[in-house]
């Protein structure tokens, strides 16, 4: 865990889980910040700067500072084993980014990030597969560019 880094759960919700798998490498100055589920697998590499939530706040209320509107979008975030997150990315709510996975730097991940492909940009797109060949995820996506 790199220094200035930050690991938060929100509320006192007994279900409220933060889980870093085994091997696990986070580099400074990343947050990673649960109301419900955020999970990183075994072997996972998060680069300087990597934001994680599984929330956002709240900020529809024109009445009200977004500081007192509490949160929403509440949905589960998985980073599964081996994948590599580069510096400055952003992953939403409700993500998955599958084994293996690589993220580009500044990429904002809103949608899941099939395993052994390479996403780039905001919001981010996938633009590669690679990996073994029969644990490739078909990523009908790669082949659009």
């Amino acid at each position: 865990m790199g220094a200035g880094s930050w690991l938060q759960t929100l509320g006192d919700l007994p279900e409220t889980r933060l889980e870093i798998g085994d091997g696990t490498s986070i580099a400074g100055s990343c947050v990673l910040s649960a109301a419900v589920d955020v999970r990183l697998g075994q072997n996972v590499l998060l680069a300087r700067n990597v934001y994680i939530s599984d929330h956002i706040h709240a900020y529809t209320d024109t009445e009200r500072p977004v500081l007192s509107q509490g949160v929403e979008k509440l949905a589960p975030v998985v980073v599964e084993d081996g994948a590599w997150l580069g510096q400055g990315v952003v992953v939403c709510p409700g993500v998955r980014i599958g084994r293996g996975a690589v993220v580009g730097a500044n990429a904002v991940v809103t949608k899941d990030v099939p395993a052994y492909t390479l996403a780039v940009g905001a919001p981010a797109r996938i633009v590669r597969e690679f990996g073994p060949e029969g644990e490739r995820t078909d990523c009908p996506a790669a082949s659009q560019r």
